[in-house]
């Protein structure tokens, strides 16, 4: 091959590279394997080593180039690179839309709305549509110039093509043009990367920051970073920030569509859906970015401090916060267990405005070294009960007050006990007012007796008014009984009786769930009712007997033998039965689905989670909570959850609703 011929062979090469590069990084599609990518890229090396003068800077080759820096050169933003002043609240974005309104009296305002990467933010610059200089933000004026690092991102284009937008007047690339944007790193990529570098990292941004700010590039080129643009600094004719996505786009960048709204509840509505789909996304965000979408409206309203008056970023509630510990107390458990409870200054976590946090145990409050009048982070992931996580000790004032573990139990004056290996102490005396109350909770709970307008607030009121004082007593209950109580009418007490009533046909394995016997939970319960077929047989079962049973270990076996062991709980089994209560035996278990494990994500339309993991044992299948390499199948509603994702890095195979069904036929 002649020079001329290798030369029109590397600019077709660059060509082709750049397009499959697009397709895979903008389009999100392929259409030539990564091998036959691989190969083009070899190709076009082995020419380039053949003829070194033919190289130039926007050669897919360059990505990894240059010796490691002694240190990064300064450089200055033209156009700051400014913050984002944060809302959390709906109440915040209206004021903020107020406050626009009062600067800009009479003047419609639309809204562009888009996912906020938690990233690490760059600014690109190209001269002559080819990529010369990449910055940090650093200060907003002055950042650092890392284009060798960000050379080595695939997903930046290093030369830009003329390109035609249906919005915006075709044109030639300018002379220098300037893009904005994020360099993150997607969930998956980040866990398996941060396994493998010791969980240095807290989390993809700050892996993908390091890796930027890595004087050598091959180290940065050996991480599987991104870039996501979102900002077009260089006028090219666009007058909406939702256009710049498209022109984004068209050069090249993979941008995020955005949605254009006219109002703020349908910015309310973005966030929310967004919000509900957030984990199943493959990158982290925490908010959207909502921007004024008329560009000369934007730059009228000016700068604020830090931050342009025209945008704000609406950001998901927290799944952490501060607060102050205001106390510290115990609180007794229906088998006598003690667990501390911060009483906190109410703040919003998650959504959710909380004044209570576990603090699990003594050992934790040890560990947390946590005092009364401590500033903490308290943190709340999905329904999990909200538990402080950490202690902020420089900001301890010398007030703070030691909290001292009770030695006696707060509610009957029984000495507390720490059974030898576990972490919590407990309260043995059974006659404990406390746990009385919390068993009867238990008791009339949903996946117990399941007794329809009966909870807490009217367990304490049946118990102030000494009108129970144990289960089988709300059996025994009448209409003229709960007429006379505080805020019962006739109605209501007529429908609580009837409730009453209904509940007393019960299933074995919820009769068995509702005795509240330790280490016995819902699955154990079912499994304890398939295998004995009723109560009888479990009250007589040897101890022996019960560790054969799967999943049922010595611990467990030990705890259930000793509660029928026991003349006073052999008591309240005879008692429920004379108040009427009847125990219905286990439905036989059909055998298609023996063998296979299942977990459901997200809203079923046909059924409730807990019906659908009814019939998945009806059929000798067994539905489980969590994901792992065991699990068969996992479900998929509508709005899953991170569980998605988890079955996607475990190879678990994921069916819908539809398939679903036709197994259970």
């Amino acid at each position: 091959m002649t020079k001329f011929e290798a030369k029109q062979r590397i600019e077709k090469l660059k060509k082709v590279i750049a397009h499959h590069r697009y397709l895979y990084h903008v389009e999100n599609r392929q259409e030539i394997s990564d091998e036959a990518l691989d190969s083009l890229k070899h190709e076009l090396y082995k020419l380039e080593q053949q003829y070194p003068d033919l190289i130039t800077p926007d050669s897919p080759t360059q990505r990894v180039a240059g010796k490691p820096l002694e240190e990064f050169e300064k450089v200055e933003h033209e156009v700051p690179m400014l913050s984002i002043e944060d809302v959390f609240s709906e109440k915040e974005l209206q004021d903020w839309e107020d406050y626009l309104k009062r600067l800009a009296p009479g003047e419609r305002i639309d809204y562009f709305c888009e996912y906020k990467i938690d990233g690490f933010a760059v600014t690109l610059i190209y001269k002559n549509g080819i990529f010369t200089k990449g910055a940090t933000r650093g200060n907003g004026r002055v950042g650092e110039d890392v284009t060798q690092n960000l050379k080595t991102i695939e997903s930046i284009p290093l030369r830009l093509e003329k390109f035609e937008c249906s919005n915006v007047r075709i044109f030639e690339i300018p002379a220098e043009l300037e893009v904005r944007g994020e360099v993150y790193m997607e969930k998956g990529d980040f866990e398996r990367l941060n396994k493998k570098l010791g969980g240095k990292y807290a989390n993809p941004r700050n892996l993908a920051a390091g890796s930027i700010r890595q004087l050598d590039p091959k180290l940065a080129a050996s991480r599987p970073l991104k870039f996501l643009a979102y900002d077009l600094v260089t006028d090219l004719g666009q007058k909406k920030h939702s256009e710049e996505h498209q022109i984004l786009k068209d050069l090249g960048f993979k941008t995020d569509k955005g949605k254009e709204c006219k109002d703020i509840s349908e910015i309310v509505d973005f966030w929310r859906q967004t919000a509900k789909k957030r984990e199943t996304l493959p990158f982290q965000i925490d908010g959207v970015v909502v921007s004024v979408n008329n560009n000369f409206l934007f730059q009228r309203l000016g700068v604020a401090g830090k931050s342009p008056r025209g945008i704000r970023a609406f950001k998901f509630s927290p799944k952490q916060a501060t607060t102050k510990v205001l106390d510290i107390k115990v609180q007794i458990g229906r088998t006598g267990a003690v667990t501390p409870i911060a009483h906190l200054k109410p703040v919003e976590v998650g959504g959710v405005t909380i004044s209570r946090a576990t603090l699990h145990n003594e050992d934790e409050i040890e560990r947390l070294g946590v005092k009364i009048g401590d500033t903490v982070i308290v943190e709340r992931a999905g329904d999990v009960i909200p538990a402080v996580s950490k202690v902020l000790k420089n900001l301890r004032t010398g007030k703070e007050k030691k909290f001292h573990f009770p030695k006696t139990c707060p509610k009957c004056g029984q000495k507390l006990v720490r059974p030898k290996g576990e972490a919590v102490w407990r309260c043995s005396n059974r006659q404990c007012p406390a746990r009385k109350r919390e068993f009867l909770y238990h008791f009339v709970s949903k996946k117990a007796f399941d007794i329809e307008g009966i909870g807490p607030k009217i367990i304490n009121q049946l118990i102030d008014e000494n009108l129970i004082s144990g289960a089988p007593d709300i059996f025994e209950l009448r209409e003229g009984d709960l007429i006379p109580l505080e805020r019962f009418a006739e109605k209501s007490a007529k429908n609580i009786v009837s409730a009453i009533g209904n509940s007393k046909r019960i299933p074995l394995s919820r009769f068995i769930y509702s005795l509240g016997i330790r280490h016995v939970g819902e699955e154990t319960a079912i499994d304890l009712a398939q295998y004995f077929g009723s109560i009888e047989k479990l009250r007589k079962a040897a101890k022996e007997e019960l560790e054969n049973i799967p999943d049922v270990g010595p611990r467990v076996s030990e705890s259930i033998y000793k509660w029928f062991q026991s003349k006073q709980n052999q008591k309240l089994v005879n008692d429920l039965l004379k108040a009427g209560v009847e125990i219905q035996p286990p439905p036989k278990i059909g055998k298609k689905l023996k063998g296979k494990t299942f977990v459901l994500t997200g809203i079923l339309e046909s059924m409730t989670r807990a019906e659908a993991q009814k019939k998945i044992r009806m059929l000798g299948g067994d539905p489980t909570s969590a994901v792992s390499r065991e699990t068969d199948y996992l479900v998929v509603g509508k709005e899953p959850g991170s569980k998605l994702e988890q079955a996607k890095k475990l190879g678990v195979r994921a069916i819908g609703e539809k398939e679903f069904l036709k197994m259970l036929k």
